[in-house]
């Protein structure tokens, strides 16, 4: 099977897979974070595009936090699919491991020992991942999930958390506006890639711009 097919099937396999998703973390989310990849790919050396391309793809199949915190769903969903394309054993325990380690709660602490990966396919689909938590996207689903959960916009009483743990991230039910503190203006820092870094850089700037614009509204005395 070409490489072509491989992928064409893989996002007709996700679209059917997230009908009916949470906006923040729906097929949308996942064309954006796979076009973002092939974006930074092609700016990378030595990097294995259809390995970006399904880890882009699958790295959220079955996100944790519509599965009772269940991890393992996703890597499930995501190895029982990725036996049918006839690839090679390499590339199905590479993309697995890209859907294992893409999601940011894994930098965080955690008191469980954590498996460590790194490869330039994983770093390119993470910052791509890091990409749609930013800017206006990243502002719009940010608040969208929060609605889901029907969390508060902002709570001057409530402050962040800028030392949780992946224990704590995974249980955090703060108001929107702290999730910004708590993740999203961390990311810029986060980036790998020379593409990512650049565009991290100006999503960043406008997450500062809302900030500002939100206090001035909330508090314009």
């Amino acid at each position: 099977m070409s490489d072509a097919l491989v992928v064409e099937k893989t996002i007709s396999f996700v679209k059917k897979t997230l009908e009916g998703a949470e906006g923040g973390h729906d097929w949308f989310h996942i064309q954006r974070v796979f076009r973002n990849s092939l974006l930074i790919a092609r700016e990378e050396e030595e990097v294995d595009l259809l390995v970006v391309s399904l880890g882009a793809l699958l790295h959220d199949i079955a996100d944790y936090k519509f599965h009772n915190g269940d991890e393992s769903v996703g890597l499930k969903i995501a190895t029982e699919f990725l036996k049918t394309l006839g690839l090679k054993g390499k590339t199905i325990v590479h993309v697995k491991r890209i859907v294992a380690h893409t999601s940011f709660k894994n930098t965080l602490p955690s008191k469980k020992s954590v498996r460590k990966f790194n490869s330039r396919e994983l770093q390119v689909v993470q910052d791509a991942d890091r990409l749609d938590a930013l800017g206006a996207i990243g502002i719009a689903r940010a608040f969208h999930y929060g609605g889901y959960k029907n969390r508060k916009i902002y709570d001057p009483e409530i402050a962040p958390n800028l030392k949780m743990s992946r224990e704590g991230y995974k249980k955090s039910e703060g108001p929107t506006i702290n999730h910004f503190y708590e993740k999203l203006l961390l990311l810029k820092d986060k980036m790998h890639t020379t593409t990512g870094k650049r565009l991290a850089g100006e999503r960043h700037a406008f997450l500062l711009q809302y900030l500002e614009k939100f206090y001035g509204e909330w508090n314009p005395l």
